[in-house]
């Protein structure tokens, strides 16, 4: 994954925020937190994970799947925001 090396900086920064998301459930869990608490960070931590792996997915269609100069005859632009919408959509 090369291509992650332009976003390094941000994608450890995504990953050290989901780490303290997921230290803070474990947290709630350990003080026996209210049932609705726990579960709003549970969902806060999966969506932090969601989108971390819709950029990876983004950024993999973007570089490796419908890049014109390194892959001539791929779909054009269009194609490339149209397949990277549905895939978010997947992610919500």
């Amino acid at each position: 994954m090369s291509h992650t090396i332009h976003d390094k900086a941000k994608l450890l920064g995504r990953v050290r925020r989901i780490r303290g998301q997921l230290d803070a459930i474990e947290r709630a869990l350990e003080a026996e937190a209210a049932c609705a608490e726990v579960m709003r960070q549970i969902a806060s931590a999966r969506g932090a994970m969601n989108g971390l792996l819709a950029k990876v997915v983004e950024d993999h269609i973007r570089t490796h799947l419908v890049d014109p100069e390194k892959k001539p005859g791929r779909a054009g632009p269009d194609a490339t925001d149209e397949l990277v919408e549905v895939v978010h959509s997947y992610f919500k």
